[in-house]
């Protein structure tokens, strides 16, 4: 069994385990919660028809922000394309959209379309430390304003480029608060829109 196959393997073991209490084996297969997606690949159900898992996307991808997702996704998503935005932001270049030869990556418009959303955690923002601004010095769509001293996402304007996200300096090092998160992250839109202010990971307040 080579090494990538061993991994797969344990991976897979890992995830039907993990889920055997919440849903079994159909849960470590289909995997549950929604994934950021490239754009166009918002449609899941047509993503999962369509993906090859051929990875031209990431390949294509200027920014490096494409990944893979893993079997702890869920075996059938796994290696299916996602966004990780410690590595990169996407800059809607569309060229993912263009080199996929199933169409599992539609067009997609930055202006009235989204990745996602943007969500502070507030006790991993530098700005409730210390006098920080980058994540509004780097949005280019308006989205973020300081008020009071910290920084709110205009759920509106913000369309999870990822940006603020890739330029955060909280967690650069993992060495602040502990965990992976940082001091602003993307998340799906539909998750952003059920959550309003509430708690998402160790305490952090999530503002939308």
């Amino acid at each position: 069994m080579s090494a990538l196959t061993r991994r797969s393997f344990v991976g897979l073991a890992v995830a039907c385990a993990a889920c055997a209490g919440v849903g079994g084996v159909g849960v470590a297969f289909a995997g549950e919660g929604e994934l950021l997606r490239p754009p166009g690949g918002q449609d899941e159900r047509n993503l999962a028809a369509a993906c090859l898992k051929c990875d031209r996307c990431r390949s294509a991808c200027p920014t490096g922000a494409i990944a893979v997702a893993s079997v702890g996704d869920g075996f059938l998503r796994a290696r299916t394309p996602v966004l990780d935005f410690h590595k990169g932001y996407c800059d809607f270049c569309d060229r993912c959209i263009e080199v996929c030869p199933t169409g599992a990556l539609r067009p997609f418009d930055e202006e009235s379309e989204k990745l996602g959303v943007a969500v502070v955690q507030k006790d991993r923002c530098l700005s409730w430390f210390q006098g920080c601004t980058v994540c509004e010095d780097s949005c280019a769509f308006g989205a973020l304003a300081f008020v009071d001293g910290h920084p709110v996402v205009d759920g509106v304007l913000c369309n999870g480029c990822g940006q603020c996200e890739f330029e955060c300096t909280a967690l650069v090092y993992g060495t602040f608060a502990g965990g992976t998160r940082r001091g602003i992250v993307v998340v799906p839109p539909d998750v952003a829109g059920a959550l309003g202010r509430t708690v998402v990971e160790d305490g952090s307040e999530m503002e939308v």
